[in-house]
């Protein structure tokens, strides 16, 4: 029997095979996120000579900020070249997660190079036999004031940059259809950009201590202190990415998408009496999965509920999969305890 054209369009996939390859706004996002790690290494590593000619533990702290950006640069390239790999019969959701493990990885590396900077910032604190090089102190913090605006010049993304799609960074239902996709690219060079301005804010911070302890070298306890400030500004920049992170790992629901909204869209669909099994999680912070069984009575059509609960999940809610199970409604789900909605957390 031949299909339909209708058929042959929806069959059980929205999107396209996607092309080998990056696409060319992620190309342009690999190249921003290249630039912006390489001037990242250049001028960690010219901050951390500094630093040491310095003997200033407060550029250590902007260094060791920089060595967070670099790690998070680099899970993003690294994320962006996984995406383009084909799942397999081992990696079914295929090298997604990759990123969220990276982003695991930087935070650790963060808390690690900071920890030991605390320590040596409290040493210099109770004794108080150390020399601060203002000059050089003072040099260092202004390149690296030039180098966090330079990163950020390169991240710089002009243009309006609204999606409703699957990759979106937020989640806003949607009515009129289904919507645009927001490639991964302008996520994650958004995120560095973000994160570049608060190591820019950081930077003029030691830029502001090195002014003070070069005219005044009496004040060098300042080099301590601003290393203490900026340890916890750094250690508390951490904590929304360690919070995401850990939701991924834990299987958790998007944080953008509520269990109400996609039970009610999928409820409404015309035929669905009950619906059960709802599952929503995420492979990264812009990948959303969602699983659920919907119990229909004996005169709806269950392709015709597929196709349009299926839409509805995606034009609505932009998840990048779904998988739904049509099944006859009885009444005997309705006292099934695990046929229940799972408990408020």
């Amino acid at each position: 029997m031949e299909s339909t054209a209708e058929e042959t369009t929806f069959h059980c996939h929205r999107d396209p095979l996607p092309q080998p390859g990056l696409t060319p706004e992620r190309l342009r996002a690999q190249r921003q996120l290249c630039v912006a790690c390489a001037v990242c290494c250049v001028f960690m590593a010219g901050e951390v000579v500094g630093g040491y000619l310095a003997h200033s533990l407060a550029i250590m702290t902007d260094a060791a900020h920089l060595l967070a950006d670099v790690g998070s640069m680099l899970g993003s390239l690294f994320s962006l070249w996984l995406s383009t790999r084909p799942a397999t019969r081992t990696m079914t959701f295929g090298w997604h997660r990759s990123e969220t493990l990276g982003a695991l990885a930087s935070v650790i590396s963060l808390w690690m190079v900071t920890g030991i900077l605390l320590y040596l910032a409290f040493i210099r604190l109770l004794h108080s036999d150390y020399h601060i090089e203002g000059g050089a102190m003072l040099v260092t913090a202004g390149i690296a004031v030039c180098a966090n605006l330079l990163m950020a010049f390169v991240l710089h993304q002009a243009g309006p940059q609204h999606s409703h799609g699957s990759r979106g960074a937020e989640y806003a239902p949607l009515e009129e259809g289904p919507g645009e996709h927001l490639p991964l690219g302008n996520t994650s060079v958004r995120a560095a950009f973000v994160h570049v301005l608060g190591d820019l804010l950081q930077s003029l911070g030691v830029l502001a201590a090195s002014i003070l302890i070069y005219f005044k070298p009496q004040c060098k306890a300042a080099d301590p202190i601003s290393t203490f400030l900026f340890s916890i500004c750094a250690l508390g920049s951490t904590a929304p990415t360690l919070r995401d992170v850990l939701r991924v790992l834990m299987e958790g629901a998007p944080h953008n998408v509520g269990f109400e909204p996609v039970r009610d869209a999928l409820l409404s669909v015309p035929g669905v009496q009950a619906t059960h099994e709802l599952h929503m999680w995420s492979l990264t912070l812009t990948y959303h999965i969602a699983s659920a069984h919907l119990a229909i009575d004996s005169t709806a059509d269950p392709d015709a509920v597929l196709a349009e609960a299926t839409s509805r999940l995606y034009s609505r809610f932009g998840f990048s999969s779904c998988t739904l199970q049509v099944e006859q409604y009885q009444s005997e789900m309705d006292q099934c305890l695990r046929c229940q909605e799972p408990p408020q957390a």
